[in-house]
């Protein structure tokens, strides 16, 4: 009989992971854009799941309602101790007589296991370490890199379980049972209870639903979700546009569309830029700017108010609406964003909304959309290359509002948006009030000089715009819990300044 349901332990603290399981229980930790326990979801969509929870339940509870694609129950732990803890309750959920799976939710398997269809097996490490070893039908609490206990263990039924007690530790229990396992070897998985082994990870710089393949010369692009799939398209349009209607060479030469493989550009992306004195800086915001006025004259539409009102208020009111239930605070009216009393945009959204309304935009133009330093390389002759553009603004294709993009600039500059996009931000969730810091780009102190190469620009819209492209974060930020509650209290922060 195949294994149709997996119970997943997710109750721990995950002390060990420090600050990152500060606001959320372990299993929503990120891990290459994606949270540990949705990598189980993504190789199984298909199995139907009992996730034990406790420390941080109640987020725990309201992530899974807004963002699991599977089929789940959520099982309070009973407040005991231990890797036993909840198991008991969980296999109360399980039909008789039927195979399951039981995994710790740290454990990221790797694409190539296979869980076999039948059997009784027990995972083992093969290039990890971990705490118990099992050979030759025993465990012993001895450290093992080739024979480690990883968390996973297939069962025929849960009756084999019948006895199992509600704390203690569940590998030290099944040592004093008389029960046989096959092992199966578990390469290329991972554990991720350290802090250690989670800062070995590098930095993720495209979201989850691409996936990028580097040459020594050329980027290969492939979406790999229905998302990425729509996203590509505009992409791809908004390239093939500014080749065809321009000689703009700002941008990375494009080998193919399909697949879409394009130039690598030798450089760094702008935030990496650090050792820039104020000077240099000066020189390269300057041939930014010119750059984005000479890509803003390839093209001009007709002001699209519909669109204006998509892309500023009912986009980011939608995706607000999406995390209402997860954030802390956000069904109080006021709350406190780094000693700011901010306005809470749920009782406040009417504000909003008129503040949109009053925007007066002449024409479109074409926009990159998406112009933060994240999405610019800097060649080592200090030249700019504009890179993943976004393609469209509300329901228009290509054309919108060109303080977007401005805004879009500002959201580096000011608001340090590529710091926080690498997850390089402290979040505090206190009683009464929101403390968050985010790491610098070190580009704040040429704020003026910016508004001065804009020259009749609002500074006020800038500021604005820069607040509602913080709100609209949240869903879109949504692999990572503390990510979504920053770019919320965030955006009220820089929202307080303009309403």
């Amino acid at each position: 009989m195949t294994c149709e349901y997996i119970i997943v332990q997710a109750g721990g603290k995950g002390t060990r992971l420090e600050h990152l399981t500060k606001n959320k229980p372990k299993c929503l930790v990120p891990i290459n854009n994606l949270p540990m326990l949705f990598h189980l979801f993504k190789k199984f969509p298909n199995k139907k799941y009992i996730i034990i929870g406790d420390y941080h339940y109640d987020v725990l509870n309201e992530y899974l309602k807004t963002f699991a694609d599977v089929q789940y129950l959520l099982v309070r732990s009973t407040g005991k101790e231990g890797t036993l803890s909840g198991i008991k309750d969980a296999l109360h959920l399980l039909p008789a007589n039927t195979p399951f799976l039981l995994t710790w939710s740290d454990l990221i398997l790797s694409k190539d296991l296979q869980i076999p269809e039948e059997g009784r097996y027990i995972g083992l490490s093969k290039d990890f370490k971990c705490r118990w070893k099992y050979d030759n039908g025993k465990f012993e609490e001895e450290p093992s890199y080739e024979y480690g206990v990883a968390g996973l263990f297939l069962f025929e039924n849960k009756e084999l379980l019948h006895n199992i007690p509600e704390q203690g530790e569940f590998v030290r229990w099944l040592q004093q049972q008389n029960l046989q396992f096959d092992g199966l070897p578990m390469y290329k998985s991972k554990e991720y209870g350290l802090l250690s082994e989670y800062k070995k990870l590098k930095p993720q710089k495209c979201r989850p639903f691409n996936q990028l393949i580097v040459k020594e010369n050329t980027i290969i692009k492939n979406p790999i979700t229905k998302q990425g799939e729509e996203i590509a398209a505009k992409e791809l349009a908004w390239y093939k546009y500014v080749q065809e209607n321009s000689d703009f060479k700002k941008i990375p030469k494009i080998h193919s569309y399909m697949p879409f493989e394009m130039e690598k550009i030798h450089g760094r992306n702008i935030y990496e830029c650090v050792d820039l004195n104020f000077a240099e800086k000066k020189v390269v915001l300057k041939s930014i700017v010119d750059m984005l006025k000479q890509l803003h004259k390839i093209g001009k539409a007709e002001t699209d108010y519909f669109s204006v009102k998509e892309a500023y208020f009912d986009k980011t009111m939608d995706r607000l609406n999406k995390v209402r239930d997860l954030i802390p605070f956000a069904n109080e009216r006021f709350i406190t964003v780094n000693n700011r009393k901010c306005r809470n945009v749920f009782f406040y959204r009417n504000e909003l909304e008129e503040k949109v309304k009053s925007l007066e935009i002449t024409n479109f133009v074409l926009l990159h959309g998406d112009c933060t330093f994240s999405n610019m390389m800097l060649t080592d002759a200090l030249q700019p290359i504009l890179i993943d553009p976004r393609g469209y603004f509300g329901h228009s294709q290509l054309f919108g509002d060109v303080d977007y993009d401005w805004a879009k600039l500002y959201y580096s500059i000011h608001g340090n948006y590529d710091q926080f996009n690498l997850k390089r931000f402290d979040l505090n969730i206190k009683e009464v009030q929101i403390e968050i810091t985010v790491d610098s780009n070190k580009w704040e102190s040429l704020e003026e000089y910016f508004f001065e190469l804009l020259n009749e620009v609002n500074e006020d819209k800038i500021k604005l715009l820069h607040a509602i492209i913080w709100l609209s974060l949240t869903t879109y930020a949504w692999e990572d819990y503390d990510s979504i509650c920053g770019a919320f209290y965030l955006g009220l922060y820089y929202l307080e300044e303009i309403l």
